[in-house]
């Protein structure tokens, strides 16, 4: 531990020291009730807990997701955050990816890299690309049976990155084979 640990370890046992002190001295003679109010704010605590975790695991099926409409065209409701996103299958497994306009390429993260089999840590980090960020390396690879509902690739251009990404880019790449209509919260994406 650094000096910094020491003393934020330092200044939470001073904290629980204090709130402990007041307990005692507030329920002095009454530990039952202080042990009761104790579990009481414990319990709601725990249920806060469950109910954020239950909505993280129940949010998916709530919020709207992409459609294909007639003639095939994909729809993609705007998100709570503002952004809309869109899943490709990319070698039989699912990848969400942010939609972003203003990106020239498809860029994938690195956790998403891994799940598709690449193996970003052993890859030539050769080109570079500007980010909101800064700039960042970039490793050139070919994705492999690519699916958007109807639409099939069956080799697509993309980069992985080696910078901090939570999520994966759709850029103009791919974006570009559509038209692309913004409208009501929704994103249409027409051959």
């Amino acid at each position: 531990m650094d000096e910094f640990d020491w003393a934020r370890l330092s200044y939470l046992l001073l904290l629980l020291a204090a709130v402990a002190g007041w307990v005692f001295v507030e329920y002095r003679g009454r530990l039952g009730v202080a042990l009761r109010a104790a579990m009481a704010w414990g319990m709601i605590f725990l249920g806060v807990m469950a109910g954020y975790v239950l909505w993280q695991d129940i949010a998916g099926d709530v919020m709207p997701r992409q459609a294909v409409a007639e003639g095939g065209a994909v729809v993609l409701p705007r998100h709570a955050d503002g952004h809309y996103y869109v899943t490709l299958t990319v070698g039989g497994q699912d990848v969400e990816f942010i939609v972003d306009t203003g990106a020239t390429n498809v860029v994938l993260s690195r956790p998403d890299a891994e799940r598709l089999g690449l193996k970003p840590a052993a890859m030539a980090y050769t080109g570079e690309a500007m980010t909101a960020n800064g700039s960042v390396r970039t490793a050139r690879v070919t994705l492999a049976d690519v699916a958007l509902g109807q639409f099939r690739d069956d080799f697509l251009r993309a980069y992985v990155t080696d910078g901090e990404m939570d999520i994966s880019l759709l850029g103009m790449d791919y974006l570009g084979r559509f038209r692309i209509a913004i409208a009501d919260d929704e994103m249409v994406l027409t051959p």
